[in-house]
Formats: structure tokens, C-alpha cells, sequence
């Protein structure tokens, strides 16, 4: 279920409390104004200006410096002192700007990826304050507040804050989704979490029957019990919905080899392939259901490619073949 899962950890640590929380201003520093300063500025003295806290009058000569021809240190500088100052101004479509030329010009560059994660966090965390701000009793507000207590281990106050949106609004789409994903996350759950689950997840569908993801786990769920046609059927329609859904493809073609139905199990199995080429478990059903079905020339192909790419990954348990 990890393509359902909440964002990233470097945001959500950082707006856990963004429902209680004053908003920060994003301009923190006094920006001074530089006599004489135009767009017609040189590289470095836009440089020593943005480096004195002359920011706004910096900032359009360090976007052409990026596009220069100038050494490439001096445009890597140009792009984090630009980006810097864009933050330091609160200038969003510059900042976005900075880091699209540096993630294009600098893609390998390690001391730039780490300035890029912070950069990105820290634009997360304001659209988040807005969010806080502007509508802090929304849906979507309280749906981050949620997703950030879960990413904290307090699953508790997640759930309560799930129970109170579907209390405030029940056909609200994804909320009862969440709900379940919670119940099923949560260490500490009780007997019946399991059954509570998927009632979250069939009254998701009533809500929205186009969600995808809770087809593909009430799949899982039937999977788990053994109860391969409605496994299949979910999976099926998880996949009819999503057509990159890589993992619902896997699950439906496992699925039919568990059944013996090897021909039918086929097609599913070459699309997640398509999609997710590099996941071994793939080429290991794939290779199964071509091997049970008479393709023995390919079925030895995709066993190969299953067995080099799990000598790549040694941690990863090789799968067994169904019977």
C-alpha cells in the first residue's frame, strides 16, 4: 500500500502542529534597497548585492546568470544565492524557477540535492501555513493535520481527527479511506480493526466508486482470506481504474496463477512489467504463468531477469513458485 501512503516525512514533521501553530512570516529579513541597482547588473555584482541582503534588485540578473555562459561554478552560485534570496522574499515563482534550473544543470550534485530537499520543504511548509491560515477548520486542513499525527506515531489524534470530518461531512471523498488505512496501520489495534477497515473502505466506494486504492486493498484483504474471485475482481478494477497502477496489475496476474488460470494471468503481469521493470517479484509471476502455459523459451527469459535483479537486491526473500 505504499503508493497510497501519506507525504513525506520532511514535510509532515514540520507542520505537525500546523493547526495550532502562528504562521511564520516568510520574509524574515529587512530587504535593503541597493542605490543604482537595475537589471542590467554583471553576475558578480549581483552576486555582492544578494550577499549584502539586496535581494529584490539581485534577483532577475542571477535568473540570466543561470542561462549564461559562464562558468559552471558561478551559475551553481548564481541558482543558490538566487534561490535564497527568493525564499528570504517569499517569492514562490522565482524560487520555483531557481530550482527547476538547478535540478536540470546540477542533477548530480549533491551539496545542490540537499539545498533542493530543504527548499522544497520549506515551500511545502508555507503552502501548508497558508492552508492553515486561510481555511484552518477545512477538510483539507484538517486532512494534513491528520496525516501528520499519523506520520508521528499519534494515532490516536489522527484517528479522531478522521471521525470528525466523516461526523462533518460523510461523503466527503478519501476520508473514509484514510480512516481505514489508519485502522490497518495502527500497532495497536484492536480484534476488529480489520473488519472496521474495510467497512471504511466498501463506504468509500459508496462515496466515490472510483477510488482505486480502496479496491486495491479490499483485494488484498480478500487476498489474505483466500477469496480469489472477489481478490480478483478488485484487483481487476483497480487496475481498470488507474492504468499505472503497477501494484494492482502484479496482484491480479498473482492472483490468477494462484488459480491456474496461467493464460489469463499473463497480460495483467506485461503491463506491471511495463510500468515497474525493475521489481523482480514481477518477472518471477510473469515467468510462472508463461512457463505453466506452455511459453517455456520466454518463461526462461523472465527467470533470468527475476534472478538478476534479485541477486541485485540480496535482502529480498526470492518468492515461490505457486503450486
Amino acid at each position: 500500500m505504499s503508493r497510497y501512503s501519506g507525504m513525506a516525512a520532511l514535510l509532515i514533521l514540520s507542520i505537525g502542529s500546523l493547526l495550532s501553530d502562528p504562521v511564520i512570516s516568510a520574509q524574515q529579513a529587512k530587504v535593503a534597497t541597493a542605490p543604482g541597482a537595475g537589471s542590467g547588473l554583471s553576475t558578480d555584482k549581483a552576486l555582492t548585492l544578494a550577499e549584502q541582503g539586496h535581494c529584490q534588485e539581485s534577483i532577475s540578473a542571477l535568473k540570466r546568470a543561470m542561462t549564461g555562459q559562464i562558468p559552471p561554478e558561478t551559475r551553481k552560485k548564481a541558482g543558490i544565492v538566487g534561490l535564497r534570496c527568493s525564499l528570504t522574499l517569499d517569492n514562490r515563482d522565482a524560487a520555483l524557477d531557481f530550482l527547476r534550473l538547478l535540478g536540470k544543470q546540477f542533477a548530480q550534485d549533491p551539496d545542490v540535492l540537499f539545498i533542493l530537499v530543504h527548499a522544497y520543504s520549506d515551500l511545502s511548509t508555507r503552502t501548508a501555513q497558508d492552508l492553515g491560515r486561510t481555511a484552518p477548520q477545512s477538510i483539507p486542513a484538517h486532512k494534513l493535520n491528520a496525516e501528520a499525527l499519523e506520520m508521528q506515531g499519534k494515532w490516536e489524534p489522527a484517528q479522531l481527527e478522521y471521525e470528525g470530518m466523516i461526523e462533518k461531512e460523510p461523503n466527503a471523498p478519501g476520508i473514509h479511506f484514510l480512516l481505514g488505512r489508519l485502522l490497518l496501520s495502527r500497532p495497536d489495534v484492536g480484534p476488529d480493526a480489520m473488519e472496521r477497515a474495510k467497512q471504511e473502505f466498501l463506504k468509500e466506494l459508496e462515496v466515490d466508486p472510483n477510488n482505486a486504492g480502496a479496491h486495491y486493498v479490499l483485494g488484498e484483504l480478500a487476498r489474505r482470506d483466500e477469496k480469489w474471485d472477489e481478490a480478483i475482481s478488485r484487483f481487476s478494477q483497480a487496475a481498470k481504474l488507474d492504468s499505472n497502477f503497477a501494484e494492482a496489475y502484479l496482484s491480479w496476474g498473482v492472483c490468477l496463477v494462484t488459480v491456474k488460470r496461467y493464460e489469463d494471468a499473463i497480460p495483467p503481469l506485461r503491463v506491471a512489467k511495463r510500468l515497474t521493470p525493475g521489481n523482480p517479484a514481477i518477472h518471477h509471476a510473469l515467468a510462472t504463468a508463461l512457463e505453466r502455459s506452455g511459453h517455456k523459451e520466454e518463461a526462461e527469459k523472465e527467470f533470468a531477469i527475476h534472478r538478476s535483479l534479485d541477486s541485485a537486491t540480496p535482502m529480498a526473500p526470492a518468492p515461490e513458485k505457486p503450486q
